[in-house]
């Protein structure tokens, strides 16, 4: 029977991710055997600093990929949008999963939604294209930094150290934990991370029988939507120290992107939309960055290159 290893951070969100994968797998091939290669990774090690800081969340990624290099494992199974926008040479995006609920989570224990909080309230995020709009909604409220897994998170906020805190419905959904939703964030007024609610699987480039395993698992749809937001992140030079923030929806019309660049500190927001075939993604996402950058995106930019966070 052949074999096929999947490389996973050990968190429950990566691990619920992978066991996802792998049953997909096992019920596309028959003759396939699917076990998991559970990995720390340095990203999942150090909290007590923004993950910009220490590497940004290709921290995530490297002890997967080093695993596939050594043929310790043949694919990695992340959340997309962890996933950095240019890989290392040798690897490549073999599929992305249907996208789950993209939007964000406002959690709360005593409020509904974001503008029941009183002024000075407390809002636990660590992502700047979070604290961006959150500013910008809200410029009265105090952010503080908050990282750690999702239990941790909601850990923190039952205790009592933040009167709401920011993550995204598809890991709530996925833990079984969707009950702690009290209202979403979405598209097009808020906008949500570059590939937020969907999975990506990783290969090596060079390993044509894993693209072919899970070639089956790519879903064509939510692969074009996600192209289209991760081209205009790289258009715009984007990674977890900038708020830069994307959704695409495809429709029988064809397919739409919106996209925002913010700054923390003034809570001022660039906003641009574009439509386009479904067949021109990277077009539609370079199409909107020239936008943002005609709004002046890139002076935006340049004041956050030295800042820290994670989305």
């Amino acid at each position: 029977m052949n074999t096929l290893r999947i490389a996973t951070r050990q968190s429950a969100l990566a691990l619920w991710q992978a066991e996802h994968v792998a049953a997909r797998l096992r019920a596309a091939h028959r003759d396939l055997h699917v076990e998991l290669v559970p990995m720390t990774t340095r990203g999942d090690q150090i909290l007590d600093r923004p993950l910009a800081a220490i590497g940004g969340k290709g921290l995530f990624l490297k002890e997967l990929e080093i695993a596939l290099q050594e043929r310790r494992a043949d694919i990695a199974v992340h959340s997309l949008k962890d996933v950095p926008m240019t890989l290392e040479p040798g690897f490549a995006i073999a599929a992305v999963l249907e996208r789950a609920d993209p939007a964000d989570a406002f959690v709360s224990v005593r409020h509904q939604q974001l503008a029941e909080l009183p002024p000075g309230a407390r809002v636990g995020t660590s992502s700047l294209r979070r604290q961006a709009q959150l500013r910008a909604l809200r410029p009265d409220l105090r952010i503080v930094d908050l990282r750690g897994n999702v239990n941790t998170r909601l850990a923190k906020l039952d205790a009592g150290d933040y009167d709401a805190i920011v993550l995204a419905c598809a890991g709530l959904d996925r833990l079984g934990l969707a009950a702690r939703i009290r209202s979403r964030l979405c598209a097009p007024d808020w906008l949500c991370a570059v590939g937020q609610g969907a999975i990506a699987i990783e290969a090596r480039t060079d390993d044509a029988a894993a693209a072919a395993w899970v070639a089956p698992l790519n879903d064509a749809a939510t692969r074009r939507c996600t192209d289209a937001e991760r081209a205009m992140s790289t258009a715009l030079h984007g990674s977890c120290n900038v708020p830069i923030a994307g959704h695409a929806l495809e429709t029988e019309t064809g397919l739409t992107l919106w996209g925002l660049v913010g700054d923390v500190q003034s809570g001022r927001l660039l906003r641009a939309e574009a439509s386009a075939t479904p067949d021109a993604p990277q077009a539609l996402g370079q199409r909107v960055a020239d936008l943002l950058r005609a709004q002046g995106a890139d002076a935006l930019l340049a004041g956050h290159a030295g800042a820290t966070a994670s989305d």
